[in-house]
Parts: structure tokens; sequence; C-alpha cells
């Protein structure tokens, strides 16, 4: 006959920490896609993925040939344009000399109108000059003041011409400027940068590929803070919350966490539970590395519990073998399960305490409702 080994647990009453156990990996909690900005080709790749790079680490160069002949009339779009500005400075500052001039010569001619003015005044009272000189003499002084006003009118209104002029000519200029600064950030961005630094997760692209506007090209992650990422048997993630405490196990080392996000999708039957970690990371800790995690679910005090058997669903009735008293024979009892946590579940109906079942798979003897044990 043969003989098989049997897993046998007792009941026991006291403290069970429900727990729910969810294997996953590490993901960065921070991470960034590079994305084309125009269309180009991939013509180098510089940087592959594994290595640590900085914000300013350039990853991949990009080639587009419109791209650079615009940078090139841009440049000399803005050249001709500063080359108008200082031109039409300078014929306006020549102008504006001129006016000058004509003001200072209707200065100095009013001053001396004047000067005459007030010596024939003089005369005319002494009776020196005839009365006819006397108002030439004046109608004379009457026009240079006028025309001296007539300079001083023309040169505010030149000032404000000048102010005109040159603002339309400067912004000429600065929106050919700000077509070069366009040209020059479309001509940057076929060098792409990594952005942030961390460690070069993938390139998704091939030197000689042509790439569409936002294009993936590659993704860049902060390998210093990394989430675990669990996958929870859709079962048992209603009972998850965030904020519960975890234990994440990375094969060299343990670190504690708590849930940080739930997702609210099931995918081929788990949910996505994300496990914030506090504190140093253990040696080894990096993006997808496979990690064991176990999540806390409560702490059920002074309650009856027994080992996990096979297939154990929380508040659901098991058919379990108890043993007998006299410990050679086991017979078949329904007990009726509460709370089930990694390796314990808890007993609602159908055993006492310190009674021993037997935990092992017993569905070879699912139509017998006692065995003999030797």
């Amino acid at each position: 006959m043969e003989r098989t080994s049997l897993w046998i647990g007792q009941v026991t009453r006291g403290d069970m920490l429900q727990e729910i156990r969810a294997s996953g990996t590490l993901v960065p909690r921070s991470s960034r896609w590079l994305a084309a900005a125009s269309p180009a080709q991939v013509q180098e790749i510089l940087v592959w993925p594994g290595s640590t790079v900085q914000p300013d680490t350039v990853l991949i160069r990009l080639g587009n040939p419109e791209i650079e002949e615009n940078l090139r009339s841009a440049r000399a779009q803005v050249a001709a344009a500063e080359a108008e500005v200082a031109s039409k400075r300078a014929e306006l500052n020549s102008q504006l000399l001129s006016v000058r001039t004509g003001l200072a010569q209707a200065e100095a001619d009013y001053a001396m109108a004047q000067v005459k003015s007030e010596a024939d005044t003089r005369a005319v009272q002494l009776q020196v000059i005839p009365r006819v000189q006397y108002e030439q003499g004046q109608i004379a002084f009457a026009q240079q003041k006028k025309r001296l006003d007539i300079e001083k009118e023309r040169l505010e209104g030149f000032a404000a011409s000048v102010k005109a002029q040159m603002a339309s000519v400067e912004a000429r200029l600065q929106q050919q400027r700000s077509t070069l600064l366009l040209r020059q950030r479309q001509a940057g961005a076929l060098e792409v940068r990594a952005g942030i630094a961390g460690v070069l997760q993938e390139v998704a692209v091939q030197e000689g590929t042509q790439v569409t506007v936002g294009a993936n090209l590659a993704r860049v992650a902060r390998q210093d803070v990394l989430i675990a990422r669990l996958q929870v048997s859709e079962l048992q993630a209603k009972d998850v919350a965030v904020g519960m405490p975890a234990l994440v196990d990375t094969h060299n080392g343990k670190i504690e966490g708590k849930v940080d996000r739930i997702d609210p999708a099931v995918r081929n039957g788990s949910v996505q539970v994300d496990v914030a970690l506090a504190g140093e990371l253990p040696p080894g800790a990096r993006p997808d590395l496979s990690v064991d995690g176990r999540i806390r679910v409560a702490l059920h005090r002074g309650v009856l519990s027994v080992g996990r058997p096979p297939l154990a669903q929380p508040n659901r009735h098991l058919s379990l073998l108890r043993l007998d008293p006299d410990g050679k024979t086991a017979s078949r009892v329904q007990v009726r399960a509460g709370a089930v946590s990694v390796d314990r579940v808890q007993v609602l109906e159908g055993l006492q305490q310190d009674d021993q079942v037997i935990l092992s798979d017993t569905s070879r003897w699912a139509g017998h409702e006692r065995i003999r044990l030797q």
C-alpha cells in the first residue's frame, strides 16, 4: 500500500495576523518617456539601456534636413533684420541732426531779431529811425518767432516719428528672433536628452528608423525612488486598502512599506497594488527586480485558527479530516472559515481548541467520511 506523508495542524487560540501574499516587481515611482518633437530619422543611438544618465545626457541623435535648413534661414533673417534696424537708426539719427540744426539756426535768428527789435524800439522813441523801418523790423521779429515755434514743433513731431519707425523695424526684428528661437528649439530637440537623472530603461527605436511626431524614443527612470508593484488576486484585493502596512522581500533583504495605490481595474484575474517603500533599499534593488510582498490586512485578537489548508477561502465552509481521540483515525467535519491569511485561517465553527486536522490535500479521499491513519 502506498504511504503518504500528511501535514497535521492544531487548532490554537490567540492573535492571528491576517496577511495577503503577492508577487510583483520593483518599478520606478518617477519615469519619463522621451518622444520625438518632429518627424525625423534616428541617426545615432549614443546610450544603451542600463546606463546611468544625467539630465543633459544626449541619448539619441535625430536628423531632419528641413529643420536644419529652417534654422539656417532663420539665422539669416535675424541678421538681415538686425542690419535693417541699424540702418534705420543711422538714417533717423542723420535726419534728427538736420532737424536739430534747423532749430539751432532758428533760435540764433530769433535771438538776433530780438536784439534788433529792442534796439529799433529805443531808436524810434528817440526818432532816430523812421517809423516804417521800425514796423518792418517788428514784422521780421514776429516771423522769426513763428519760425522758431515751427522748428520746435518739427523736432517734437520728428521725435515721435523716430519712435514709431524704430518700433516698426524692431518689431520685425523681434519676430525674426522669436522664429529663430523656435527653430533652435526644434533643432535642439533632434538631440534627445534624458531630462532627469536616473537609469535608461528602454530604447524603443533603432538607428535608421523614421519616427513621427510624438513617437516614443526612450524611457528614463529614477533608480533611487522605487516602489513595489504587486499583483494581488482579485478575490483578495477587496480586503486591501490604501495605507495598510506591507513587507517586501527583495530576496536580498526585506523592507517595510505601505499600500500607496490600488488599481481600479482587474487584469488577468489580479489587481495591481503599489507599495511605497520606507527607508533604504536593500543592496541590488533595481527596477524590474522580482519581489514578494505581504500586505498586513488586520490583526484578529483571541481567535481560533489553524494552518491554512489548500483552497481555503474567506467566509466559506471547508471539509476537513479531524483526528479522532485515538489518533489512529480521522473523521470528516464541516468547518466554517473566517479571515484567511498567508499561512493560517480563522475558525468560526466546526473545530475546538487543540483539535488536530489534516491540512494536506485530501481530495483523493473526498468520498470518505472516515480514514485510518497508519
